[in-house]
């Protein structure tokens, strides 16, 4: 195998050097360089050409949705790799369709922390283990083999789900959906819960935060929208 150059982004000093060490110690693998993640992320990769980015979920500088995405977006020949210690199911919906290539928990063996490097290296999309085996697990590898920002397609939806998810992001209520949509509040209810199920979420603020960061869940065809009244 092919020397794997590693580019590490990571806030925590300690936590850098100790992954630094690690890394170092191993023959076909090499870290280009390691900061905090106060500089300009595209102009470090644009110079120094990793194989592998790994990039921590809880930068305070940066937005690591928006640099997983637009690091996904200007050098799609590079993996990203997000570490944190308890990402969330949204945190992992958000980086699946930012292009995220897999995800290593802070507190996982170093065994496994290597063998994620190696495997994104070579391809393979990793999910972090605590997730292995769940629905929600299945749902986000389908996405990943999919491509960038399809998690939605990994999900059997109805245009209807489709039509209230993009009104929720709008930031309609139940029942101004209903009155939207010419039906009534308790199937706009149906719907949503059925969404949430659907995606693995919990609220509908996640559904809206998931609409926005995926492309593909932006419907077209919705009907004109009429004015709703509101209260007050």
């Amino acid at each position: 195998m092919k020397t794997i150059r590693i580019l590490i982004i990571e806030e925590n000093r300690l936590l850098r050097e100790g992954i630094v060490a690690t890394i170092e110690g191993e023959a076909n693998m090499r870290v280009v360089a390691a900061s905090g993640g106060n500089g300009d992320i595209l102009a470090q990769v644009q110079k120094l050409k990793p194989h592998v980015v790994l990039l921590d979920l809880g930068l305070r500088n940066q937005n690591g949705i928006r640099t997983t995405a637009a690091l996904t977006r200007e050098f799609p020949e590079i993996n990203v790799i997000g570490m944190g210690l308890i990402p969330t199911q949204l945190d992992i919906v958000e980086w699946v369709a930012a292009g995220a290539s897999g995800f290593i928990l802070k507190d996982a063996t170093v065994e496994a922390f290597l063998e994620t490097i190696r495997s994104v290296a070579r391809g393979t999309k990793v999910l972090p283990p605590s997730l292995a085996g769940s629905l929600f697990s299945h749902v986000i590898e389908h996405a990943l083999k999919k491509g960038k920002g399809t998690l939605t397609s990994a999900v059997r939806m109805t245009k209807r789900e489709r039509e209230i998810i993009s009104l929720i992001a709008e930031g309609l209520s139940n029942k101004e959906i209903a009155q939207q949509l010419n039906v009534a509040t308790y199937t706009v209810k149906s719907h949503v819960h059925n969404i949430l199920e659907k995606l693995a979420l919990h609220s509908r603020l996640q559904i809206a935060m998931f609409s926005r960061n995926d492309p593909s869940e932006q419907p077209s065809d919705l009907p004109p929208r009429t004015a709703v009244p509101r209260a007050g």
